[in-house]
């Protein structure tokens, strides 16, 4: 694959001869999937995920509302039916209502939103819900208050979070899925908490396995809790059964006590999904990253400015997309971890 310059801002992704009516790469994957990062800014600091003394990327340097939405209606005309806005904490993102209420009117199947939480409001939900917003992602890595700071290196209430996920459950943004970063020695030993929340709150657990994208750079396989023992410890004490899931989904999906509860198992380490990979990421400069844990990656930005044609940005999306890796190599020594972290390249 060609080498990316170090100025990303000057590399463009390699040409290709396809001339496609939808995305799809290189190895066959259907690409429908666009992940929207609109900020890179947020007001926690979670260990697994940002750097606590993290520069912000310079305001000018983001792309405008009106640029986020014409990538969005672009790349719906590419098959894109499906969208998840993300940061950063995309609630700090000053214009995110005005992007629901936008894209709220495109061709697209499902529209969602992950967040941390912290500044879910009955009104905002409500809003969004009548805007076109059809779920939200929380995150929430611990049961225990005296953690919660820990994690999220923030002064939120472990509360505040729980009962965002009852208002959003409320005003109709189901099915609500709360993201759980399982860590050894740091949380692993609330796997059963977590499966009862899911029961009582009746909403879907994803435990995910502690990724190579950490701000700390202290990752290692040590630090990862593997599915396999994720599952194990969860079936010590519930009926599990696996349900039917489609060949992109990120998750192996549970059902607890036959409906009581759903559990998502998210083993990007040890049992990579990148088979039926189907996403694409924009993050908030207009970089345009078809794979999470691979560097290759080219600024769309310089085209949105500089008065190129939907058609140049259509040739620009399918080239990123047929440049897409077949997958990555995390847990094996051949890998090599990106120089981004989480934060800024969004959920």
């Amino acid at each position: 694959m060609k080498k990316i310059p170090l100025n990303v801002f000057e590399a463009t992704p390699p040409e290709s001869s396809i001339d496609a009516e939808y995305l799809e790469d290189s190895h066959q994957r259907r690409v429908n999937d666009l992940r929207l990062s609109v900020t890179d800014r947020c007001n926690f600091r979670c260990v697994y995920c940002m750097d606590p003394d993290v520069k912000y990327l310079p305001k000018l340097s983001l792309l405008s509302l009106d640029e986020y939405t014409r990538l969005v209606s672009i790349a719906t005309s590419l098959g894109v039916d499906k969208l998840r806005i993300t940061g950063g904490e995309p609630t700090l993102y000053p214009h995110l209502d005005a992007l629901i209420s936008r894209v709220g009117k495109l061709a697209l199947r499902d529209i969602a939103l992950t967040t941390n939480g912290s500044r879910i409001t009955e009104d905002c939900c409500a809003r969004w819900k009548d805007m076109g917003l059809n779920r939200v992602t929380m995150s929430l890595d611990t049961l225990r208050s005296n953690r919660q700071e820990q994690i999220t290196r923030s002064f939120t209430p472990l509360d505040t979070v729980i009962q965002a996920i009852e208002i959003a459950k409320d005003a109709g943004l189901n099915p609500v899925k709360v993201n759980t970063v399982v860590m050894r020695g740091v949380n692993d030993d609330e796997i059963l908490d977590f499966a009862a929340f899911a029961i009582k709150h009746e909403v879907q657990m994803r435990l995910i396995e502690f990724m190579a994208i950490d701000a700390s750079r202290n990752w290692s396989m040590q630090k990862v809790v593997p599915a396999s023992e994720i599952l194990q410890t969860l079936e010590g004490t519930f009926t599990v059964e696996r349900n039917s899931d489609s060949p992109s989904s990120t998750s192996m999906n549970y059902t607890l006590d036959r409906g009581r509860g759903q559990i998502g198992i998210i083993a990007s380490v040890t049992q990579s999904f990148c088979h039926g990979c189907n996403r694409l990421r924009i993050l908030a400069d207009g970089t345009v990253r078809p794979c999470l844990f691979s560097d290759d990656e080219w600024s769309i930005r310089p085209l949105l400015r500089g008065g190129a044609s939907d058609g140049s940005i259509r040739r620009f999306l399918i080239d990123a997309v047929r440049a897409k890796s077949a997958g990555h190599s995390m847990g094996e020594k051949t890998f090599k971890r990106t120089d981004k972290t989480m934060s800024t390249i969004g959920g």
